[in-house]
């Protein structure tokens, strides 16, 4: 099958991925997959299963916090708060810019440019597999719940 190259983004997740020895096939869409509804649309998949990358700042510290939960939940900011051990908030664009190499709607969950706090929701377990953001809003990647966590070295938290 010819496929045509990967954009940059996208590619830099692919070397990310490979560098941490695993191989994903990344889709890249036409149309967006920025929401989570609308990447379950593109993949074929349940809501559940798609992965939002959430970047949060530690309100005193100033430090990144990521939060990998699922398409159906809204985090609660005041557990996420209990578990970083400060107070968070949203970050802007361009703070999430600075921390992982990429822009809101497109955040994969590895190919960071420095380590980040990570947490994975606990509410993903319950699936084979998930779908990922990898690098930009058209692009999405289908992995199993595990390499997720083992890649991010995520801790299994309950986040909503």
């Amino acid at each position: 099958m010819n496929q045509k190259p990967l954009s940059t983004s996208a590619q830099k997740v692919d070397d990310a991925l490979r560098a941490l020895g695993y191989r994903f096939d990344i889709i890249e869409h036409a149309e967006s997959t920025r929401t989570a509804q609308e990447a379950a649309d593109r993949a074929g998949c349940e809501l559940g299963q798609i992965v939002k990358s959430l970047i949060f700042k530690g309100k005193v510290s100033g430090k990144p916090v990521l939060v990998l939960t699922s398409g159906a939940n809204r985090v609660d900011e005041k557990r996420l708060s209990e578990y970083a051990g400060e107070s968070i908030g949203r970050a802007d664009a361009d703070f999430v810019r600075s921390v992982t190499g990429f822009a809101i709607g497109g955040i994969p969950p590895v190919g960071h440019p420095q380590e980040i706090e990570t947490y994975l929701d606990e509410d993903f377990f319950q699936y084979e597999t998930i779908w990922a953001a990898a690098g930009n809003p058209n692009a999405i990647f289908e992995l199993p719940i595990e390499a997720l966590q083992e890649m991010t070295m995520a801790k299994v938290v309950r986040v909503k």
